[in-house]
């Protein structure tokens, strides 16, 4: 999806907050978060961190600095494949029009060798927030790979598959009352915009946005 046409699909749903969070890649949130900021719809600069364990896990930030060092952390980490184009697609960087400039040639579907427990700390070291994403689904799900929620991880929030809900979730996993659940809103297609979580918010920090999600009940 191009740059425009991912901040034009979520206003026009009447979303007015997103992330990019794009897999262990940080190259496009720039140019999303810049027509969002030109056009009026909040983009917070993330990632899609997939650790050792093979845990997906949601990294959101206030700035594109904070972003960009995590993703240091994550090229150092990252083992390197030769993208195979055939069988994944190419991995392209696009400006804020959609033009292609840079093909990344790195596979970037692999799992970073750093500990869910690591991610987590070096997220929030760096002022970010995180939170194992999608934690239900079967490929990549906390609850698939763990059995549970390590209790040595330090997150206040998980996220649920839009498959399910908070509260068919919360019936199987008893031991998840004491976290946030989010619904996921991964959207790879125009047509997938889906605005499941609604909160209130102190002002556009990062922290704020995460004491209004907490509080949202």
């Amino acid at each position: 999806m191009l740059p425009e046409t991912i901040v034009e699909g979520a206003l026009f749903n009447e979303i007015n907050l997103i992330a990019v969070t794009d897999h262990n890649a940080s190259y496009n949130a720039s140019p999303v978060r810049n027509v969002g900021l030109r056009e009026g719809l909040m983009v917070l600069p993330g990632m899609e961190l997939e650790t050792q364990e093979e845990i997906h896990s949601i990294c959101l930030f206030d700035t594109l600095a904070q972003l960009h060092a995590l993703q240091k952390i994550v090229d150092a980490n990252l083992p390197f494949f030769p993208n195979k184009e055939e069988y994944f697609g190419q991995q392209w960087v696009v400006d804020e029009k959609g033009y292609k400039f840079r093909l990344i040639k790195q596979q970037l579907l692999f799992p970073v060798q750093i500990s869910i427990q690591r991610a987590c700390q070096i997220v929030k070291d760096l002022g970010g927030l995180f939170f194992p994403a999608h934690i239900n689904r079967e490929a990549n799900g906390l609850l698939s790979r763990l059995g549970t929620v390590p209790p040595d991880l330090d997150v206040q929030i998980v996220e649920i598959n839009r498959r399910t809900t908070r509260e068919a979730i919360r019936k199987r996993y008893p031991e998840l009352a004491r976290y946030h659940i989010l619904q996921s809103g991964d959207v790879h297609y125009l047509d997938g915009f889906l605005g499941a979580n609604t909160f209130s918010a102190a002002d556009t920090s990062l922290k704020a946005i995460t004491e209004g999600i907490l509080n949202s009940g």
